[in-house]
């Protein structure tokens, strides 16, 4: 969106229709510069953010998936060891 630089009419006299047109449109040309810099460098930095917390979230799945098994073997081996013990008793 341009910049709506609204001057008065005094000043389009005193500098002429062409000076004062070329000004508001170096204005407008600038305005668009500074907003795909600053849209580039947002784009950037979001890229940058979802890459760390892409990364933080593979970390957080990998020690979740470590901590389960260690559960699930905790878990398993007693349950073994009881019906190995149950099958034992009924020999």
């Amino acid at each position: 969106m341009p910049v709506t630089a609204k001057l008065s009419r005094r000043f389009y006299d005193q500098l002429g229709d062409d000076v004062a047109t070329e000004l508001v449109d170096w204005f407008n040309a600038v305005d668009n510069d500074y907003k795909t810099d600053l849209k580039d460098l947002n784009d950037r930095n979001w890229e940058r953010f979802r890459a760390e917390l892409q990364a933080e979230l593979a970390k957080q799945r990998a020690e979740l998936i470590k901590w389960m098994f260690i559960f699930w073997s905790g878990t398993v081996v007693p349950m073994v060891g009881i019906f190995i013990g149950i099958v034992a008793l009924l020999r």
